[in-house]
């Protein structure tokens, strides 16, 4: 008897590709969940969806972006060909946003910025694991593949610009802060 041949499903190759194909699923499934919830909230309540869209879909955000580590793993093993430095830069610049300034501030969880970049985080991400997804088995749509090589150009400029505006935000409400705590507002008695 000759040594038994694999089926192809279970081949090193096919499993790479269903690992893959697993891991873009359930993060395109978070990151439209996140977006479609955002999306109903704002046109079933208006604009008051806004003010808790941390509160609403933080935990699915944190979530997501926890589990988007692996891709550094995933670049650095040789499961993805994907270049690690933009990777990395973008990861920790998305876990210092999220983690360390957004949750740590609760006065400026309630600004619209945060909305804002949530939705721009969430549309890349929705496109670009999509695109992931379809091509580990082998499908290619001429205008996802457009979108997926075009969207970030105007979108990253607008990423930046609300990132910018919510460092400001929450500088602005740390040093309003600590003035308070150095000279505290006494009511007056009528």
């Amino acid at each position: 008897m000759g040594p038994v041949e694999l089926p192809a499903w279970l081949q090193p190759r096919y499993r790479k590709n269903a690992y893959l194909f697993i891991y873009y699923l359930i993060q395109f499934c978070g990151h439209s969940w996140i977006f479609t919830n955002m999306t109903v909230r704002f046109f079933s309540f208006g604009k008051g969806s806004v003010v808790d869209t941390f509160y609403a879909i933080g935990l699915v955000m944190r979530l997501c972006q926890s589990i988007s580590l692996l891709e550094l793993l995933h670049i650095y093993v040789g499961i993805e060909s994907d270049h690690l430095l933009p990777r990395l830069l973008q990861l920790t610049e998305r876990i210092i946003i999220l983690f360390v300034v957004i949750t740590s501030q609760e006065e400026v969880q309630e600004k619209y910025v945060v909305c804002v970049l949530f939705i721009f985080w969430n549309l890349l991400d929705m496109v670009r694991y999509t695109y992931s997804m379809l091509s580990v088995i082998g499908i290619s749509y001429a205008v996802l593949t457009w979108l997926s090589q075009t969207l970030w150009m105007p979108i990253y400029p607008l990423c930046v610009l609300a990132e910018g505006m919510y460092f400001t935000y929450s500088h602005l409400y740390s040093e309003r802060r600590d003035i308070l705590r150095v000279f505290p507002i006494k009511k007056k008695k009528m």
